[in-house]
């Protein structure tokens, strides 16, 4: 006995790709035809949002300059939707190209019309946009979570629906773990992924938010990132922090350093360990020139 499989198995390509899920292209006329290449317009006003849409945050200016080229051109590539019924769709795949058409004032739109499910339109529209580029990493890793569990989707199944290797959807995943203040930077184009996986060799939360604030108050690249990871999460290397945070110093703190030296007259250093605390060492070389510093302090 054959057991037919769930379309949800196949994958995007399955559902997008074949014309049996495409009531667009049925036959014409006296049905010994079909519809060759046919993609009907339909009213945008008709098209609802799609409920399963992973995107959250979509870039203004490039959809004033998406819709300025839709109204030169017009749309190229048509919009995903399913039929909800004789005047209703729900959109699957395009909703750029919807929020433009709307900016560039369409009244219709190019349209794939297909038959799916709430199954098959959660996976179609989040497999859809992960593999665009608008996400950020933060919104893939959210998307992926959805697909294992909503989809009941292996890590590995899930790697082959996207076309990313096994660490790589690991790696995305281990994202939703940091503290929501980490994750937001992250979504905000603060720090990089780079930055995130770096502060998850730290597994206290204590510790990576405090590295947080020590990349973006020092604007630390990734490698000083990781150099203070290894020092954050060893604790027999903390009597070595001030030498092994050396490299993590950041311009600004070398700013504040000069304008000390300048003011007091004298090379003045400014040493901070990676846990935010430090020391400022003010030289002199003689009596007179300790009662000069003395008196720039107000002593």
């Amino acid at each position: 006995m054959s057991i037919k499989r769930n379309a949800l198995g196949k994958g995007l390509s399955a559902l997008l790709e074949n014309s049996e899920t495409d009531i667009t292209s049925g036959p014409i006329g006296d049905g010994s035809a079909p519809v060759s290449g046919a993609v009907p317009t339909i009213p945008v006003s008709q098209v609802e949002p799609n409920p399963f849409q992973p995107r959250t945050d979509f870039d203004e200016a490039a959809l004033q300059e998406l819709a300025a080229s839709i109204k030169v051109h017009g749309i190229i590539q048509p919009i995903t939707v399913r039929k909800l019924g004789y005047d209703r769709y729900q959109l699957i795949a395009g909703e750029r190209r919807l929020k433009a058409s709307k900016l560039a004032g369409l009244k219709n739109i190019p349209a794939f019309v297909r038959i799916a499910n709430d199954q098959n339109m959660l996976e179609m529209a989040l497999v859809e946009n992960i593999q665009r580029d608008e996400l950020n990493d933060i919104e893939v890793a959210i998307s992926y979570k959805r697909l294992i569990d909503e989809c009941s989707l292996t890590q590995e199944e899930l790697s082959e629906r996207v076309g990313k290797n096994r660490s790589t959807v690991t790696n995305t995943l281990r994202l939703l773990r940091l503290p929501p203040e980490i994750q937001a930077a992250i979504r905000d184009g603060k720090i990089t992924m780079g930055h995130a996986r770096a502060i998850l060799g730290v597994d206290d939360i204590v510790k990576q938010l405090m590295m947080f604030r020590d990349i973006i108050n020092g604007n630390l690249n990734v490698r000083d990132t990781e150099a203070l990871a290894r020092v954050s999460g060893n604790k027999s290397a903390s009597r070595r922090a001030p030498s092994s945070i050396k490299n993590t110093r950041s311009f600004e703190l070398d700013k504040i350093q000069q304008v000390l030296s300048s003011h007091f007259g004298t090379k003045i250093s400014l040493k901070k360990t990676g846990s935010g605390n430090g020391k400022i060492i003010i030289p002199f070389k003689n009596d007179e020139d300790l009662n000069r510093v003395l008196e720039l302090l107000n002593y």
